[in-house]
């Protein structure tokens, strides 16, 4: 092979296009929200393509629904979305800041054209929640307590109006929350499993979960790494690897392959630095 052939075979390499990023905000912020954190990977990266997803047709409904439209009908707007932008046509990496996790991990497992390629959860409930923000059951009896009332009215009713019920996982009763569970069940493949999103997940070149260790607005903090209680209780904690989740959707594969990454920072939820994001997802994820 000759130096010439070389050339033309590495060219394309260096002056490739590097990889689009669509972003997916959380609870009460909206596509704008996230503007910061596009301008550095917009100035870390020259030349990306960086796409916020605005759920709706401005900031003040994306903000809205956020808290009314259900997850599933967000995730099929945020769909179409991608679809229709040519930017995105050969695929992208999506990345999540907490609910938004969730979501855009669904938008990754449903929405398989164009195809995500990597999947970063930045404080994403992805086992779900079972415990009110600010109201640790570990410490206070009361935050226990309330627990089996926030089950009954969020698989009662409160699921077709409120998006966070959609994510309140009943740790008391898988069955429950398999049957009664409009989103995050069907997501994790809990009732029965769905091969599209298996297949779409096992895809991905990496997914990278981000735990906040001091996290007191998602109960528990595990569920940033795919964690949850043991069944039957609501105290002590499983891992992912130690979980069904692990084999269901698949994610033993990206496992033993080296495709799933595990990170933790200190602080409270969403709470890390501009150099803590450059260093840790875009020099080492995103690059």
């Amino acid at each position: 092979m000759n130096f010439l052939t070389i050339f033309a075979l590495v060219l394309p390499c260096i002056f490739a296009n590097p990889t689009p990023i669509v972003l997916w905000h959380g609870m009460g912020d909206n596509a704008n929200g996230l503007n910061r954190i596009k301008q550095v990977i917009e100035t870390e990266i020259p030349g990306v393509y960086v796409k916020s997803l605005m759920i709706g047709n401005n900031v003040f409904e994306d903000m809205l629904n956020g808290f009314l439209m259900h997850p599933n009908d967000q995730i099929e707007f945020a769909c179409n979305l991608i679809k229709s932008d040519p930017n995105l046509a050969n695929g992208y990496y999506g990345i999540g800041f907490s609910q938004g996790s969730q979501f855009i991990r669904g938008l990754g497992q449903r929405c398989s054209a164009p195809q995500m390629k990597g999947l970063i959860s930045i404080g994403g409930q992805q086992q779900g929640v079972y415990g009110i923000p600010f109201c640790n059951p570990e410490f206070l009896q009361l935050c226990d307590l309330v627990r089996p009332v926030v089950t009954h009215f969020a698989y009662d009713s409160f699921q077709s109006f409120l998006v966070q019920a959609t994510y309140w996982h009943d740790a008391l009763n898988a069955t429950n929350y398999a049957n009664e569970n409009t989103f995050l069940a069907d997501l994790n493949n809990e009732a029965y499993i769905n091969q599209t999103y298996v297949d779409n997940l096992q895809a991905l070149e990496k997914m990278v979960l981000v735990m906040f260790e001091n996290d007191n607005m998602v109960i528990p903090s595990e569920s940033q790494w795919f964690g949850f209680y043991k069944p039957g209780q609501g105290f002590e904690v499983e891992t992912l690897q130690e979980s069904k989740t692990y084999t269901r959707l698949g994610l033993d594969k990206l496992g033993s392959e080296g495709k799933l990454h595990f990170l933790s920072v200190p602080g409270k939820h969403l709470q890390f630095s501009t150099q803590w994001f450059i260093d840790n997802i875009i020099n080492v994820h995103l690059k």
